[in-house]
């Protein structure tokens, strides 16, 4: 399958899954196991495609010689920005249910970095440096990011298995975050008593929005010529860096202080990284042909 009709079925998965979670928001309540086994599996298969696919493409890309720090550097600026954007915007995946209170107020007494303390009648006390569009501006930043590293991630490697492997790669990760992005935003927004109308808009804004950074993305590079080459590499370098951070950033809290259900948690982080590594070591043949060659047919 080309990489264009690729960017079209993934982009259409991701719309679909967004949305889908947003709206079980409204009807479905997800358990705070539920949600962290999630975390912990998605956590654990960002960390596999930020080691196992963008940084080796990204540098296979530019050449170890010549590219490596060029690379690192982009990985680098990839988690600062990430990291400035959490601190600052507070954004990363609030959970809403009773069953988190409960279960986490044995195990620590600070606060969890995933729930929110809940009042007389069950309803989350919303923190003051926390509110839905922080949130919605932050997850819309980081999907947009996301979209980029599939549309660099399509456009990398050979025109074969391997290049196949590594956006689908790129693809999974994407597709299994999204739906817990899209059920905080609505939730939050719920929880601050926004309309269900204005929560719709939302989910949808946030649906597309990863979407259209892969399209953008794609046909940017697609016109750079000779020059494609470092830009894709730098954006798989940028994303990798995020990925890395998101993914530790839904892990510490729950090392530092959960001590229930870790061996559970522990066991789908690492499924998640072994996803990820057999993903990419599916193919005994790693050749690699640089983007400007797949845009020219060759």
């Amino acid at each position: 399958m080309s990489p264009m009709l690729l960017l079209v079925a993934y982009g259409a998965a991701l719309i679909i899954f967004s949305l889908a979670g947003g709206a079980l928001t409204q009807r479905v309540a997800m358990t705070h196991t539920r949600t962290q086994l999630a975390m912990s599996l998605v956590s654990g298969l960002m960390l596999g495609v930020a080691f196992f696919h963008l940084l080796p493409h990204a540098i296979l890309t530019l050449g170890i010689d010549h590219g490596l720090t060029t690379v690192m550097s982009w990985t680098m600026l990839g988690l600062i920005v990430m990291l400035l954007m959490l601190r600052m915007l507070h954004f990363h995946q609030p959970e809403f249910s009773a069953e988190a209170q409960v279960s986490c107020d044995h195990d620590h007494d600070h606060a969890h970095a995933h729930s929110l303390t809940l009042d007389d009648n069950h309803k989350p006390i919303i923190p003051p440096d926390v509110s839905w569009k922080g949130v919605l501006t932050g997850l819309t930043f980081h999907t947009f990011i996301d979209g980029v590293a599939l549309g660099a991630a399509l456009l990398s490697g050979s025109h074969g298995h391997e290049q196949q492997l590594l956006g689908f790669g790129v693809f999974l990760a994407i597709l299994l975050h999204k739906p817990l992005d899209a059920m905080s935003i609505v939730a939050l927004m719920k929880a601050s008593e926004t309309t269900t109308s204005a929560q719709t808009k939302a989910n949808l804004l946030f649906a597309f929005v990863c979407p259209l950074g892969a399209v953008l993305f794609y046909f940017y590079a697609t016109q750079l010529g000779t020059s494609a080459e470092v830009v894709i590499a730098s954006a798989l370098a940028f994303s990798a860096g995020a990925f890395v951070c998101i993914a530790l950033s839904d892990l510490l809290p729950e090392v530092q202080f959960h001590s229930h259900d870790r061996v559970k948690l522990t066991a789908v982080f690492l499924l998640g990284i072994l996803l990820a590594y057999g993903m990419a070591n599916s193919t005994p043949d790693h050749k690699h042909t640089s983007p400007t060659d797949l845009s020219s047919g060759r």
